[in-house]
């Protein structure tokens, strides 16, 4: 009745926690106080690091046989009085191909996404506790004591840790008394689902003019497609605007005939980032601890990502495999991203949708200038893909990261060798700990290995590892989220176990 976790939330973040738990044997509560999953879509972009994770819990190809593959996204410009025109279309498979198994975007609808969740924690034997509110809770006795509301009563609940995955208006963040600056912009946005005449466009569009910033992209198979877009500076104090007030310029704006109109709403977006994601024996995770523009289909992803990041720690020490100070590495890790993607995307975003003759000439001529000599050149698209699926994230400066070997340093997410027989990520499936070896492995670190307990697997040498950025003879101890944490450039075994004595890091079952 008092297991170790207490879960607050259960959208995608929330879910992936206690995915993160069930695959590791952990026992844990979730409850949310919806009376179940949600209704609509909000968020609905997958990147390719979040089915990279979705792939070590052996589900990925389920995920995207269910979502929409974006293939090609397609940058027009204009469209404010006159039709728009396109100044330049690019391919996902240009942009990822080679970085990651999953060279797209993938659009899944959230409540879909959260019901293909909901399952696979049932398969696990886990059940969410729906139409429960968390009330309050204080620590006591090295632990939390929770206060629920459920079923028209009241109960308490004990548990070692209680984890915030419950949206901006988080209760656990405002009872640990984490502040939440940040800020609103001040223009006002749009948000339709629609069915389009000319068919199901799988592709995504993004329309940039003299006042107007709207998007384009699929979001169910069923053939709906999701529209985003800044509305008109003179509509904006309007306080009964409907879709029927912008039909007209959404469908010149993007040379579309809309059909159906299945949802629209309009909302301001807010930028913020909790001053901690940690207190105590409480942590802030997803919305609760960030969030941000959602033009760059990042926050989700984000949460997702955090979920992972802690998932496997809290595994860990609850299970007697790591000392609590491995616990301390969540919030620096965390949080570090967090602030960098609020900020650049603070720095992307403003430009994009001010207004007067700034954004103007932002929209018209500098963003699609700045796109369209981008994708020319591959290692800037590798850079923009790297960006967007957030493949780059990387953790340097984590107490957990340590060394280099070739390119590759302590902290970075693991390059991926390729497809076949030498896949590289593959071994991550196992969701622990291991050591990978590139090219000739030497018998010491080897036998450090195996007096650890800690899996090891081999890797030729050879164009595909050179190329990813690995060093000839390298080492790499990899985190059970796919994160090196030391690289081992020479084999020396010293570094190795420095961190295993520093976190008391038992490997194996």
């Amino acid at each position: 009745m008092n297991p170790p976790v207490l879960i607050v939330g259960a959208g995608p973040t929330g879910l992936n926690l206690a995915l993160s738990l069930a695959r590791r044997s952990v026992p844990f509560r979730i409850i949310s106080e919806a009376n179940g999953p949600g209704e609509h879509s909000r968020a609905l972009a997958i990147q390719a690091r979040t089915l990279e994770f979705y792939g070590q819990f052996g589900f990925a190809d389920e995920v995207i046989a269910r979502g929409v593959v974006a293939d090609s996204v397609h940058i027009r410009e204009g469209g404010d009085d006159h039709g728009a025109h396109e100044v330049t279309t690019v391919s996902f498979k240009d942009l990822g191909n080679g970085i990651s198994p999953y060279p797209f975007a993938l659009a899944y609808a959230q409540d879909e996404h959260e019901r293909f969740l909901i399952g696979k924690l049932k398969e696990a034997g886990f059940d969410i506790e729906w139409q429960s509110k968390l009330i309050g809770f204080a620590e006591e006795n090295g632990g939390v004591r929770a206060t629920i509301s459920r079923n028209g009563g009241m109960e308490e609940a004990r548990a070692e840790y209680i984890c915030g995955c419950d949206g901006a208006h988080s209760r656990v963040r405002e009872t640990l008394k984490i502040g939440f600056p940040g800020g609103t912009y001040d223009q006002l946005f749009y948000v339709a689902d629609v069915r389009i005449e000319q068919g199901f466009d799988r592709d995504l569009h993004f329309n940039l003019g003299k006042h107007i910033l709207t998007l384009m992209f699929p979001v169910r198979s069923s053939g709906m497609q999701r529209l985003i877009g800044l509305v008109p500076p003179e509509l904006s104090d309007r306080t009964n605007l409907t879709f029927e007030d912008i039909r007209d310029r959404v469908e010149r704006q993007l040379g579309i005939q809309i059909a159906e109109l299945n949802w629209f709403s309009i909302y301001r977006v807010h930028h913020r980032v909790a001053e901690r994601f940690r207190a105590g024996q409480g942590f802030l995770l997803g919305d609760a601890g960030h969030i941000h523009s959602p033009v760059g289909g990042q926050g989700m992803n984000t949460g997702i990502g955090d979920a992972i990041n802690l998932g496997w720690k809290l595994a860990h020490v609850i299970r007697r495999r790591a000392n609590p100070s491995l616990l301390d590495t969540y919030e620096p890790e965390r949080i570090g991203f967090a602030r960098s993607l609020v900020a650049t995307t603070d720095r992307a975003f403003t430009p994009m949708i001010a207004e007067g003759i700034s954004g103007e000439v932002t929209r018209r001529l500098i963003a699609p200038l700045i796109f369209s000599v981008a994708v020319r050149f591959p290692p800037t698209r590798h850079a923009i893909f790297r960006l967007i699926s957030q493949a780059r994230i990387h953790y340097p400066d984590s107490p957990l990261s340590q060394g280099h070997a070739g390119h590759v340093h302590g902290g970075d997410r693991l390059p991926w060798l390729g497809p076949g027989e030498d896949d590289n990520f593959i071994p991550l499936r196992s969701l622990d700990w291991q050591l990978h070896f590139y090219g000739d492995s030497e018998r010491n670190l080897v036998s450090t290995a195996r007096e650890f307990g800690l899996a090891t697997h081999m890797f030729p040498w050879g164009p595909q590892a050179h190329d990813a950025g690995f060093q000839q003879n390298g080492a790499y101890l990899v985190r059970p989220d796919g994160y090196v944490a030391v690289a081992l450039g020479d084999q020396k075994e010293s570094l190795l176990k420095n961190l295993i004595e520093r976190f008391g890091l038992r490997f194996g079952s």
